[in-house]
């Protein structure tokens, strides 16, 4: 497993689609090293628009696998991309939805970091693409990455090892729980065991409480 890149921007204030806002997605990829702090100052020189939906502690880094990259070019039928095309700060390798799971524990540089979510695309990855349903496309491949919240601080640098320290309660992968939120059948056992995981964000708590609350409904 390998940082490959590591990417920062601030925000910039940009209109799409009738909307003015601002917007930290533009990430460029920077020589580092870069301190990665604890919620709320995250990674120096890094910031969000939105820091209520996109700066929470559960969200403090968010990191995208390479491998993805030549899927959505050739999905999409684009060029070569940059690094931080999907607003990521890191840029990894070997770090697949299927492999990493929610509460996973890794070392980046001096950094550790917890996994705590899938991401869930808004309008403004449709707005970097390009594409206005991009977010749709996106969902659907599963091809997500995710979001961690920092244990320890410490200083992070591209092409550099990246270290599990330890696998999540219950072993729940990127992959399954975000199959679960949007393709999942509302299997009363599925969604238990995933509310069951202590390093799932509130956010998605929230989400899959709601999905749980309905399937027992339904019975």
């Amino acid at each position: 497993m390998k940082l490959i890149s590591l990417n920062i921007s601030m925000p910039v204030t940009t209109s799409y689609m009738g909307r003015t806002f601002e917007t930290g997605i533009f990430k460029n990829s920077v020589d580092g090293p870069i301190m990665l702090h604890s919620w709320p100052k995250n990674l120096d020189g890094d910031g969000q628009g939105d820091s209520r939906s996109h700066g929470t502690e559960h969200k403090a880094v968010y990191a995208y696998p390479l491998e993805h990259y030549s899927y959505w070019q050739k999905e999409l039928g684009c060029g070569k991309f940059q690094f931080g095309q999907f607003g990521e700060n890191f840029t990894v390798q070997g770090m697949l939805e299927n492999e990493v799971h929610i509460g996973d524990i890794f070392r980046f540089g001096d950094a550790e970091v917890e996994v705590t979510q899938p991401r869930s695309p808004c309008y403004k990855l449709g707005m970097k693409m390009g594409i206005p349903n991009f977010q749709d496309l996106f969902i659907k491949s599963h091809l997500t990455g995710f979001y961690m919240r920092v244990l320890k601080k410490g200083n992070v640098w591209p092409n550099s090892e990246v270290t599990r320290l330890k696998v999540g309660d219950g072993k729940l992968s990127i992959r399954n729980i975000h199959t679960l939120r949007f393709r999942g059948h509302n299997n009363i056992k599925d969604l238990q065991k995933a509310l069951a995981v202590p390093a799932l964000s509130e956010e998605w708590r929230r989400q899959l409480e709601a999905l749980l609350q309905n399937t027992n409904r339904t019975k």
